[in-house]
């Protein structure tokens, strides 16, 4: 139950009632109407903005409205006590019963508490990872990949139908070079003495396996071959290499595509040109000449006419290239094909997970999309910025180039994949991320992951205490039926106001796109029920095990245990393992 949608829901019915009687005119837009949290929590448990939105269009002031509508919303049954506060604003507070009945509702779903029916089923398609099929996975992969996946979870949370999908960049120049240095590696296996790798290739050992395939499959008739038919081949190698690697690099961190779509794929179908003449045909593609960049101009940049796409009538600084001056087509024009195929495939929300260094590229793709798409798909990009790696505070080094990056598995062996994962979502996504071998692992406040996961171990210490010191029956369906009514104290009912808040920060989450959200609240949850099992280490009145009171015993354990439910299902969306145990 999502305690501020059904308040606004109240809200709405109130507003209704006043319509009714002649208070307010028919045909008010509600749309604008919220129920939220107070700014202040001493104002009371909810708030909403009814009277300052519906004011001007009801012919109203405001507060005024605000009076008859808090008259109103005296008379709900939960509501104990309603005030006006500024210009308008309304407050509620809530009687501490209604937030405890909320708990049999945690118990009974367990780790699927939060899950909604916001999507309605509405198809949406995660594009992330994406990463050019030259290598292993390395660590600055992996915040977009966990940022992706646990966007996609969160989606799929609240009802959507989620495709989680990857496109496979192997129709470009990069693949070239893939292919000249697996040809390379393949001479190496044949035995010759290859040398230092040449610069412009890619040197690292994970293309000795490659070079070694080759040499197994075909002996030495590559080297008899015409130079393009053996880079065919390595190339074609190479890739299918290259992405069981990356595969398996993602299966390490829980990460599995549905879709693995190939751009080389793309351009055999024939799809840029049928998806190019249909914005021909919507007169969104012409010859002409560009302006020249803006600030210095490059010395090799000419004005020539160039088929070009009109993506300033979508909101674009420029119109865009689509053709290059060999003829061959702009990575912009297959981008266009692709994500036209999505929406063709039925997915009317289009996600895409991007590295810092794409974010120029954003207002082109979106211009691009609403002219294919006659604006009917909703496209988001998601930027995540750089991770920066210490070790002790001191920076890591790493260069794919050079062959001694730091892999996605070498960070997973090191610390394990719920830790990644977690720590990958304790920033905002278009913030810059410090991950620090030596802090992820602290057993401190300080590290986020170390403090959600003791406050799920230690709940489920204490119920193992409980069931090995009385006879309680510690069952789900068993707490839900405890005397809740026992649970008085304000630490106890602050944590069950936190957790009934969960619905809402998890529909939130999801509409702004932003999992970091679930790991913040998390955080905060943690904090709150730490801050109680401390207050019981002060007052022995207040521990959540007292055998002299079997009642106030099966309260305490039916909260804690829904506040595991909670935090299991927060986790369950970041892709992590909660833990019952620490060790």
């Amino acid at each position: 139950m999502n305690i501020f949608r059904y308040f606004e829901e109240r809200v709405e019915a109130a507003l209704g009632a006043l319509v009714e009687e002649g208070a307010l005119p028919p045909g008010l837009d509600m749309a604008r109407v919220a129920v939220e949290p107070p700014r202040d929590p001493s104002h009371g448990d909810l708030s909403t903005n009814a009277a300052m939105v519906l004011a001007k269009p009801a012919g109203a002031k405001p507060r005024e409205l605000a009076e008859k509508l808090a008259a109103r919303l005296s008379t709900e049954e939960a509501v104990t006590e309603v005030s006006v506060a500024g210009p308008g604003f309304i407050n509620l507070r809530l009687d501490p019963a209604f937030w405890v009945a909320r708990l049999p509702d945690m118990l009974r779903a367990g780790a699927s508490y939060g899950a909604g029916d916001l999507g309605k089923g509405e198809g949406v398609n995660v594009e992330y990872v994406s990463a050019n099929p030259t290598g292993p996975m390395h660590v600055g992969h992996v915040r977009g990949a966990v940022f992706g996946d646990a966007l996609a979870n969160l989606l799929e949370k609240v009802g959507y139908r989620v495709c989680r999908e990857y496109y496979i960049n192997d129709a470009g120049g990069q693949i070239e070079v893939l292919a000249r240095s697996a040809l390379l590696r393949y001479r190496e296996a044949l035995g010759e003495n290859i040398g230092a790798i040449p610069e412009g290739l890619y040197p690292g050992d994970y293309l000795k396996p490659v070079g070694e395939a080759l040499a197994a499959a075909h002996g030495k008739s590559l080297l008899e071959m015409e130079e393009g038919d053996a880079l065919k081949i390595a190339r074609e190698t190479a890739v299918e290499a290259m992405m069981e690697l990356i595969r398996g690099d993602l299966a390490v961190l829980g990460i599995v595509h549905e879709v693995f779509y190939s751009e080389l794929s793309l351009h055999r179908s024939g799809a840029v040109e049928k998806t190019l003449k249909m914005l021909e045909d919507k007169g969104l593609i012409y010859i002409g000449t560009l302006e020249p960049p803006k600030g210095e101009v490059p010395d090799d940049w000419e004005a020539r006419p160039q088929t070009l796409f009109r993506s300033t009538e979508f909101g674009d600084d420029v119109d865009r290239a689509l053709k290059k001056s060999d003829g061959s087509w702009t990575y912009f024009a297959p981008d266009i094909a692709y994500h036209l195929d999505k929406f063709e495939r039925g997915y009317s929300t289009l996600i895409d997970v991007w590295g810092a260094d794409h974010s120029g590229y954003i207002k082109r793709m979106r211009a691009a999309i609403a002219g294919v798409t006659g604006g009917q798909a909703e496209f988001d990009v998601k930027v995540c910025q750089l991770v920066r790696l210490f070790r002790n505070g001191e920076p890591v080094r790493m260069s794919k180039r050079a062959g001694d990056f730091v892999t996605l598995r070498d960070v997973v062996d090191e610390v394990g994949k719920g830790v990644v994962r977690f720590m990958m979502l304790t920033r905002k996504n278009d913030a810059p991320l410090d991950f620090d071998f030596a802090k992820v692992m602290e057993q401190s406040r300080d590290n986020p992951v170390f403090y959600v996961q003791y406050a799920h171990a230690r709940i489920h210490s204490v119920l193992r205490k409980a069931a090995a010191e009385g006879d309680y029956d510690l069952s789900d369906a068993a707490l839900a039926n405890a005397p809740l009514e026992r649970l008085t104290d304000e630490a106890e009912l602050a944590l069950v106001r936190l957790m009934a808040g969960f619905p809402r920060q998890v529909e939130l989450a999801a509409l702004a796109h932003e999992p970091h959200r679930i790991a913040f609240y998390l955080y905060d949850l943690a904090s709150a029920f730490h801050a109680l099992w401390n207050k019981g280490k002060d007052e022995p009145a207040l521990r959540f095990i007292l055998p002299e009171d079997k009642d106030a015993t099966l309260a305490r354990l039916a909260l804690i245990r829904a506040a595991a439910h909670v935090i299991a299902a927060g986790l369950g969306i970041l892709g992590v393992e909660p833990i019952e145990e620490m060790r």
